[in-house]
């Protein structure tokens, strides 16, 4: 008998163990560290926060958010993954750290730029999207010829010093070529270069601009001086992302933002579940958006043609 109510006692025990531990693992709380490049990326952190949320993981129950422009920071709160948003926060997240899984939402050039050893094995703690800047240029500059015919030399203002410009010029110059367009390069160190941008592209003859400027470091205020200054000198422009259409700029090609932060959200997932970023290949786009501004196409005195409307996913007016 006595024997008997100590295998029942040993029984609830363990029983409780189990439920005490399933409870743990229930409410475990997970950091998650948003890196910023010292602009305001609400909208993409938001979208980032509703994709994790859809799969579970809610800001206050069981993730808590530290977003800070210092990897060093991020770090030193012990997060347990860290989300960077464009190539230059990648780059300083990995130099900080080689433990702390880093997933990126886009980043050009990866392997070309030491982040991972390639893209099918990752190999280190990073892992995420990669954006094909280079690979789309050839695209965006038949976009762009194709609302501007007489297109043949554009101007390309780019951050000074980017890490993945050299890259850039080189895979876009080939389709570049095809296409009778000169390149012209013209590094931007901030908002105290715009003005210069358009005496540049008067003083070289420069027909079109394409912008190179990355969300993550230019704000709406500074989207809006851009498509102004454009609309002023009346100068076809296209961009990479479409919050500078948004914001009153031409037109853009490229990746879908709202696909490409529910693909980062899935990766941070996947991290937070315990897959190790080395085994989590990176990802390439696969899904684009045309966005036309038809407002600031009537301001520089351009008629949009038919079937690039057609083929648009959105149309401003």
């Amino acid at each position: 008998m006595q024997k008997n109510i100590s295998c029942v006692a040993l029984g609830a025990l363990f029983l409780a163990l189990c439920f005490r531990v399933e409870a743990q693992q229930a409410t475990k709380v997970y950091r998650v560290g948003f890196l910023s490049s010292g602009a305001d990326n609400t909208s993409e952190r938001q979208a980032v926060l509703l994709g994790l949320h859809e799969l579970g993981h809610v800001e206050g129950q069981n993730i808590v958010v530290e977003q800070s422009d210092k990897a060093a920071e991020l770090v030193r709160l012990k997060v347990d993954v860290i989300v960077v948003f464009g190539t230059r926060a990648a780059l300083a997240a990995k130099k900080a750290t080689d433990t702390i899984p880093i997933v990126m939402t886009s980043s050009a050039d990866p392997v070309g730029n030491g982040l991972i050893t390639s893209l099918a094995r990752p190999g280190g703690n990073v892992t995420g999207l990669t954006s094909m800047s280079a690979e789309l240029g050839g695209k965006r500059l038949e976009v762009l010829k194709e609302i501007a015919p007489g297109l043949s030399r554009v101007l390309i203002p780019a951050p000074a010093g980017s890490p993945t410009e050299n890259f850039f010029i080189k895979e876009t110059e080939p389709p570049a070529r095809a296409l009778k367009v000169q390149l012209i390069r013209f590094p931007v160190r901030g908002p105290e270069d715009y003005e210069e941008i358009f005496r540049a592209a008067a003083k070289e003859r420069a027909n079109g601009l394409y912008f190179r400027l990355p969300l993550a470091t230019t704000p709406s205020a500074q989207r809006k001086q851009l498509a102004n200054l454009a609309a002023r000198n009346r100068l076809p422009a296209i961009y990479e992302t479409s919050a500078y259409v948004d914001d009153g700029g031409l037109i853009s090609y490229g990746l879908d933002r709202n696909w490409r932060y529910q693909r980062a959200a899935v990766f941070v997932d996947k991290i937070l579940k315990g897959a190790k970023p080395a085994d989590l290949p990176v990802e390439q786009p696969a899904k684009f958006e045309l966005v036309i501004n038809l407002k600031a196409a009537k301001q520089i005195g351009l008629r949009i043609p038919p079937n690039l409307l057609a083929r648009a996913d959105r149309i401003i007016k």
